[in-house]
This record gives C-alpha cells, structure tokens and sequence, in this order.
C-alpha cells in the first residue's frame, strides 16, 4: 500500500485531503506543520510527501529539501494557494507536482495515481 505524509496547516483541509486519500485506498499520516513531519520521515517509510507550502515554522519547499536529504525516494507533491508560491516551488524543487488550490479531490487522487503509475484502489 502507497504511504502518503500528509503536512497541512489548515485543519478543515487537512481533514479533508486525507480522507480522500484513505477513501482512495492509500495509507495516510497527517501533520498540521512540518516541523513534525520532518521527524516521521527519519523514521518512517514513505512513498509520498503531499505537502502544503505556506505554513508555520517550517514552509513546504524547506520541507521537501530536508525530505530529499533524509529520505530521498519519497516523491513530493506540493499544495498551494498561492500563485507565485507555486512559481518558486517549481524553480526551487522542480521534480515536485504542484497542484494550485483550489483543486477536486478527484484531481488529487489522478494526480498521485499519476505519480505512482497505477490506479487507486478505491474511488471518491
């Protein structure tokens, strides 16, 4: 089963994404801040980081470079709602998808497919 991290600030979205995801058929863990994403990473084993950009402590691109240094096979995926977040996203992690709030949970749910060459196990 695909493992997903899941590092959200907002609490309704956060909620929300992941249990799309686990509705999808994948296996979700989610953190409000990646400062306590950053530690699961050392010790767990994901395949994913779905990730929001803008949040507290710890901003999803210096998210995803301490994701690249401590767990380098684990692929990134950005959200934002920010439109020239997503352009420094792309020139400061360029091999992560960044999908632009607001989205469709089926959006998503292609997306990581995509990512993973394979279809969900489940539908939304």
């Amino acid at each position: 089963m695909i493992r997903i991290l899941l590092a959200e600030d907002e609490d309704a979205m956060r909620t929300y994404l992941a249990r799309a995801l686990e509705n999808a058929g994948y296996d979700v863990t989610a953190v409000d801040r990646g400062t306590l994403a950053v530690p699961l990473l050392e010790d767990g084993d994901y395949d994913l980081l779905l990730s929001d950009i803008v949040m507290p402590e710890m901003d999803g691109i210096e998210l995803a470079q301490r994701c690249a240094e401590i767990s380098p096979r684990t692929k990134v995926m950005f959200i934002t709602g920010f439109a020239a977040v997503t352009l420094k996203a792309s020139r400061e992690a360029p091999q992560a998808k960044v999908l632009s709030k607001p989205f469709h949970l089926k959006d998503l749910v292609m997306e990581v497919e995509r990512l993973f060459g394979q279809p969900a196990q489940a539908s939304i």
